[in-house]
């Protein structure tokens, strides 16, 4: 009976995951055809540390891992970014030949979607192209948890996205990692769960009209987890150790006309507090993230325990 409740769940969740990423239009492509150098670089920044913030989010939601039996859960998962003001623009310089040379507040990819022009000699006029007036950026990702061998566990996360038109491609997203719990080996009066985690990503989102993909983004993400229940609830925090970094590739029409960037953000540490609602076979929870850019995600978490 429980197996079969948890199936349905997990066929219900899957199902509302495929509403939530319904088709979303883009013209990345085509706004970064306009830029080469550092203008490029600015331009994109603050979408790649908002990849890099999403994708370090919603590893766990307890530090608690069972010593052995066969467990698996499956996970939903809504991250998300908001960009403030300062990301909205970027220091840009005109490119080109144009003259006289002019530094200006540009939009970033996530700024205004009105152009800001410059004036030049001889009635020239110069355009730094608009962004896309994005709020906030937000990811709905499944994942599946399986364990538990020797208090370890494996994390699996993939991507169900399509997005549509202006020549990009469904964005992809696959990862791997594992946990493994510190406090089995502490003893039965060790007042708190602690575990140990390593995780690798890899994002990217393609272009239909080349082979390379636009986007390519890896995260690696190593930490340590705590987490203390109280009934139905489960207070739980974390800190980890985070790299990343993101590929940014485009052809244009001419050999000569090509933007290839490569963004390795610092190495940083982040820090997670969040709260975990466990009811039977589902868990609820919510967490707030603190990093290099600051994160929040929600989760729903079905699980099932089908051996000892």
């Amino acid at each position: 009976m429980a197996s079969a409740a948890f199936a349905k769940s997990a066929a219900l969740c899957i199902a509302v995951l495929l509403i939530l990423t319904a088709p979303v239009s883009a013209q990345l492509r085509d706004q970064l055809s306009a830029y080469t150098g550092l203008n490029a670089t600015g331009y994109v920044e603050p979408l790649v540390d908002a990849f890099a913030a999403d994708l370090s989010a919603g590893l766990f939601h307890s530090a608690y891992i069972p010593e052995g039996g066969l467990q698996l859960g499956l996970e939903i998962l809504f991250m998300s970014v908001a960009f403030s003001d300062e990301d909205r623009t970027f220091r840009a310089i005109t490119e080109g030949g144009f003259y006289p040379e002019q530094i200006t507040d540009a939009p970033t990819v996530v700024g205004q979607r009105e152009a800001v022009y410059v004036d030049g000699d001889g009635g020239t006029q110069y355009a730094f192209p608009g962004g896309f007036d994005v709020g906030s950026l937000s990811l709905v990702v499944p994942q599946l948890r399986i364990g538990s061998l020797y208090g370890t566990e494996a994390l699996i996360r993939f991507a169900l996205y399509y997005t549509g038109g202006a020549g990009v491609s469904k964005p992809t997203l696959y990862g791997i990692g594992g946990r493994h719990s510190v406090s089995q080996h502490l003893g039965t009066g060790f007042p708190i769960e602690m575990a140990l985690s390593a995780f690798w990503q890899r994002f990217s989102v393609g272009d239909d009209e080349r082979s390379d993909d636009l986007v390519t983004s890896d995260a690696l993400s190593v930490g340590i987890h705590l987490s203390k229940t109280f009934g139905a609830f489960e207070p739980y925090t974390g800190v980890s150790y985070e790299s990343f970094s993101t590929r940014v590739y485009y052809e244009g029409d001419s050999p000569d006309d090509v933007i290839d960037l490569t963004f390795e953000t610092d190495e940083h540490v982040r820090m997670t507090l969040g709260l975990s609602l466990n009811v039977a076979f589902m868990t609820a929870h919510g967490e707030y993230n603190f990093g290099g850019q600051n994160s929040l995600a929600v989760g729903l978490a079905l699980h099932h325990q089908f051996m000892q």
